[in-house]
């Protein structure tokens, strides 16, 4: 279920509200990187505070804990929206930094990919390197020795001793 922007005021001091605010569209896209991270940072901290709040209150509610107030809470719809609020707006955060991180790797798979590419091109007007695919062995090819351990039996002669063990088994079952 969505929860409209009315709902949001509702449910948040003025200093969330603000928070909030700033967790939507388009003012969202106009924060720094820094104040993005810091307003992240911000948020969660709110987020985790109501969430236990809201843990108390249904404690409460059950009679599991002391009440916090004068009188026990009856019901938690409020602590309970406004902890969906702030996971919405913390949710909303960190999308918008993967989002900035996705386009800053491209941006850099792209630097990367033009420096290839002159380095490439400069290779080739120089003509100071081999042609492609020209590799080879100039001393020749060396063996390379396995490090496997040897085997000692023949495979011939393991399978002949475990037939006659079978065969003698069979022998001894039959009496």
């Amino acid at each position: 279920m969505s929860i409209t922007r009315k709902q949001e005021v509702r449910a948040l001091d003025t200093e969330e509200r603000e928070l909030v605010e700033k967790s939507h569209h388009p003012a969202l896209q106009e924060l720094s990187d820094q104040e993005l991270s810091q307003l992240v940072k911000l948020v969660r901290e709110r987020r985790d505070r109501a969430k236990t709040q809201a843990n108390q209150r249904r404690r409460e509610i059950r009679g599991k804990a002391a009440p916090k107030g004068a009188t026990p809470s009856t019901s938690d719809d409020g602590s309970k929206t406004k902890l969906a609020v702030l996971a919405m707006a913390v949710r909303r955060l960190n999308s918008e930094v993967e989002r900035r991180r996705r386009m800053t790797a491209a941006v850099a798979q792209v630097d990367t990919a033009r420096k290839a590419l002159a380095m490439k091109r400069a290779s080739e007007q120089d003509g100071s390197e081999a042609a492609f695919n020209s590799r080879q062995a100039h001393h020749g090819m060396r063996n390379i020795v396995s490090r496997k351990r040897q085997k000692l039996v023949q495979p011939m002669e393991r399978g002949r001793l475990r037939k006659a063990a079978a065969v003698a088994q069979a022998r001894r079952d039959s009496r």
